[in-house]
């Protein structure tokens, strides 16, 4: 008997496999320190993180947990649809316990966890929730294993590594590092995990400024504006800085009385107290401006009134403020400790070592450089950023990176294996 026609193309043509379904979206929790703006770059890195792995793209589930602290809910609405739970600490400010934070996540069904920073009580918080949930947690350190943030208030960390800190990391399923020098800092703590090497990425500005910032009318209309923007803190050594902006001020002539310094950002009174000091010290009042904090719409006016950037830290993880300005168009100046030496190779950044002599040196390069050599750096930082630092792609790797701590299957590309 002659077999039909559909049957034969049926044996003769195996069924084609059905597609895959897409991995479905994961319940991942956030957990900082704090989420205040005063906080440092961490909270902002949290928040676009958080929102780009909560959009269409890839729908993850995002819960946020962070200590309260006197400027954490000042204003929640740049989390969106985040659901954020600030829960209130006791005891020593330094450690954040904080009560209530094991019981909150653990009312969470979540898939894995993933820590910002580290010497706090969330690092405890975390250990216990990945050992009471049998569910895996990365931690992201934002530089403070590298060794100049390690050496600062040491005995303290020291304490703090042998009561918890190590636990912590260790048992970790994942230590992201945000570049190659941090995955070596890593792996110098004598950490042996799987680490993920993540750069950071930079949200796009909401609007051109429609203003000049307030402290701009301080300065000569033809001023043209060498900014600092971040933590006023000595890793960002802002000391050698102004003692250069001095040298600099005698050495350049009629090319340095072009430029004035502003110095945007917070930090402990007696610290920016002893700044001012030494600005006043060595008559640098006229050309040396401290205006304070700089967030939202003021920090975007502030990028648009400035010329060029300047971040001379020793240490640092991935600093946001050069994405920053970057993506301002601004020229930057930065050292080696900033971790972005494509700036360097893309003509967006030019390197220099944080002591006062070279310091000095570049900022008399810098004043006698032309306008259109300015221009060309930062287009070069704008299309840099534009290519390489968008929190979409930032995201994706995140996501492939908790899929294989919570799912298995192929290991991204981004891991380093000990």
């Amino acid at each position: 008997m002659t077999m039909p026609l559909i049957d034969a193309l049926t044996i003769a043509s195996p069924a084609r496999a059905a597609p895959l379904p897409a991995p479905s979206p994961l319940k991942v929790g956030m957990l900082l320190g704090s989420i205040a703006p005063t906080a440092g770059g961490v909270a902002a890195c949290v928040q676009a993180l958080g929102l780009a792995l909560h959009a269409p793209a890839l729908s993850h589930h995002i819960e946020v947990f962070s200590l309260a602290d006197h400027g954490g809910n000042r204003d929640l609405g740049g989390w969106g649809a985040l659901p954020v739970q600030l829960c209130t600490t006791a005891g020593p400010r330094g450690f954040g316990y904080a009560p209530g934070l094991s019981a909150a996540m653990a009312a969470v069904d979540l898939d894995v966890l993933h820590v910002h920073g580290l010497w706090m009580y969330p690092s405890v918080a975390a250990r216990r929730w990945g050992a009471a949930r049998h569910a895996p947690y990365i931690v992201s350190p934002h530089g403070m294993l590298d060794s100049w943030a390690l050496a600062n208030s040491g005995w303290k960390k020291d304490i703090a590594t042998r009561l918890y800190e190590r636990a912590h990391l260790t048992n970790a399923a994942c230590i992201h590092a945000l570049c190659d020098a941090e995955l070596e800092a890593i792996r110098a703590f004598g950490l042996r995990n799987p680490v993920c090497v993540i750069r950071n990425g930079v949200t796009a500005p909401k609007s051109s400024p429609a203003a000049r910032p307030a402290w701009r009318a301080a300065l000569p209309d033809d001023a043209r504006v060498l900014l600092f923007l971040g933590r006023l803190t000595p890793k960002k050594g802002l000391t050698n800085l102004i003692r250069a902006w001095g040298a600099f001020k005698q050495r350049a002539g009629t090319r340095a009385s072009a430029w004035q310094l502003v110095l945007a950002g917070w930090g402990a009174d007696s610290y920016v107290a002893g700044l001012r000091s030494l600005a006043a010290n060595l008559a640098l009042g006229a050309s040396v401006h401290f205006i304070g904090p700089q967030h939202d719409a003021a920090k975007e006016a502030t990028f648009a009134a400035s010329d060029a950037f300047i971040l001379p830290s020793v240490s640092e993880g991935l600093p946001m403020a050069i994405l920053e300005a970057w993506q301002h168009g601004l020229p930057v100046l930065m050292t080696p400790q900033c971790n972005l030496p494509e700036g360097v190779s893309h003509g967006a950044a030019v390197a220099v070592m944080p002591d006062v002599d070279s310091l000095t040196a570049c900022l008399v390069d810098l004043a006698a450089w032309p306008p259109t050599l300015l221009a060309a750096m930062g287009e070069a930082g704008r299309t840099l950023v534009g290519e390489h630092f968008s929190w979409p792609a930032v995201a994706q790797e995140f996501s492939a990176v908790y899929e294989w701590i919570c799912r298995g299957g192929v290991r991204p590309g981004c891991i380093d294996i000990w």
